[in-house]
């Protein structure tokens, strides 16, 4: 019988589907701000071989690979590059897309872009906000993570016990430097 690291368990356990022989993965895929590196091949491969592994062993095996097309170091690059954010993601995730078959890895069966997810984004934001989850501030929605009392367990810290290590940057009006952007409205001169 295959067995599974629990992280939130901290233990082993049998290897259980939700719906009888199908198992969905997601897999956070890249951001296409640059060219791809070791690190994001190390993820596809691992996950590539689970999903082949599991397969093998019978099961209809779904993998969902996003790509981040949109973000502020998109932005970024793109302006440093004198391109548009679009023309450089699109040459970015071919790049991935390139990487990832050199290394053999099988293509996933769905590959939502950032961008063509925004109305879900949107939506799941403001469900966040309605369950005091996430606030608004200066434009921006960022992810109250002390108003989740369960925020920490998967990864085994207590919010008050982590150092931010994270400083709140100039014009952010996060109410805690543990708190983390879940929207970011355009800037003036930005996208």
């Amino acid at each position: 019988m295959l067995h599974v690291y629990n992280t939130l368990g901290r233990a082993l356990q049998p290897f259980r589907t939700r719906r009888e022989g199908k198992v969905g993965i997601y897999l956070c895929g890249p951001t296409v701000q640059s060219e791809p590196h070791v690190g994001h091949g190390r993820s596809a491969v691992a996950f590539d071989v689970i999903r082949r592994y599991l397969s093998w062993k019978g099961y209809d095996v779904t993998l969902v690979r996003n790509v981040t097309d949109i973000e502020d170091k998109i932005i970024k690059a793109a302006e440093e590059s004198g391109t548009s954010v679009e023309e450089l993601a699109v040459a970015m995730a071919d790049r991935f897309r390139r990487g990832y078959a050199a290394l053999g890895v099988s293509e996933p069966d769905h590959e939502p872009k950032a961008t063509e997810t925004i109305p879900e984004i949107i939506d799941l934001v403001e469900r966040l906000i309605e369950r005091g989850l996430a606030y608004e501030a200066d434009g921006d929605v960022y992810f109250a993570v002390r108003a989740l009392e369960s925020y920490g367990k998967l990864s085994g810290h207590d919010p008050d016990e982590l150092r931010s290590g994270y400083r709140i940057e100039p014009g952010e009006a996060k109410h805690d430097p543990l708190d983390f952007a879940l929207w970011k409205s355009a800037k003036h001169g930005g996208a």
